[in-house]
């Protein structure tokens, strides 16, 4: 049973969140994102200290959307908080890889339960990467369809994706090889394909000129059965992106080069 002080809070919450609907879009993305257990699952985060304020939608996809907020815990300012669409995503898209993955081997093939399963699969995935040496936000804690991690940029607004920032030679060779490296470091050491990996799915850190990935959901263990397929297409993404940046890329010699873990393309 929930309490009736949780339910004047539930209520508090629900409120604050509809105040900050000015116009039909949002009134669009309030309706597809905070069904009643959603805005339960985040009242049970801000509870337990994990929010403790919810700002603005600062990204929107086919699978979910990302909000800033403000913590307290653990000496964290900001966080960004990502909730998977259980009504809207892509649900058949996501079958194949979540159902291909032994970490979730036998779960129900239900949208909601594929849904949570890929919450939590997108959780273990950057806990794998992060302790692997790969620059991807911290994830802190999940919780039915909702995941928190760290916030990456600076007062609310995000880090730019690599597809829009401008940069010199040097600076996109520089970033190139650490996309390599993370790449490596991603099959090696986490036993991951990220499987959807292209200049929309890494950020730059602006204040260093570092790559930072994201957008692990669909990454996928070196053993699945399309995990070749997947490492393949990240290969000629990345290749065709930094090639119109004339940075000479070897597709065959830079998987050679992740499969080896070596760190650069000579």
């Amino acid at each position: 049973m929930v309490s009736d002080k949780k339910i004047r809070r539930m209520d508090d919450i629900i409120d604050e969140f509809r105040m900050r609907i000015k116009d039909a879009d949002r009134k669009s993305v309030f309706a597809d994102v905070f069904d009643d257990a959603t805005l339960m699952a985040l009242y049970e985060l801000s509870r337990k200290g994990y929010i403790d304020a919810l700002g603005g939608c600062f990204s929107t996809g086919k699978e979910a959307n990302l909000f800033h907020a403000i913590t307290k815990k653990d000496d964290i300012s900001e966080i960004a908080v990502k909730i998977y669409l259980i009504s809207t995503a892509n649900f058949n898209a996501m079958k194949d890889y979540i159902l291909g993955d032994p970490r979730f081997a036998g779960i129900k093939h239900s949208r909601k339960d594929i849904i949570l399963a890929w919450t939590k699969k997108e959780f273990k995935n950057l806990k794998r990467a992060e302790e692997s040496g790969v620059r991807v936000p911290k994830p802190y804690i999940t919780k039915r369809n909702i995941l928190l991690m760290e916030f990456i940029g600076k007062d609310g607004i995000p880090m730019p994706q690599l597809k829009d920032v401008e940069l010199t030679h040097d600076e996109a060779e520089s970033i190139f090889n650490r996309v390599v490296k993370y790449m490596s470091l991603l099959y090696s050491r986490a036993k991951l394909v990220h499987a959807d990996l292209s200049e929309y799915n890494i950020l730059v850190d602006v204040n260093t000129m570092e790559p930072v990935i994201i957008d692990m959901g669909q990454s996928v263990t070196t053993d699945h059965f399309n995990a070749d397929a997947y490492l393949q297409r990240d290969v000629t993404n990345i290749a065709r992106f930094f090639g119109k940046l004339n940075i000479q890329v070897n597709n065959e010699e830079m998987i050679s080069i992740i499969k080896s873990n070596k760190e650069d393309i000579k």
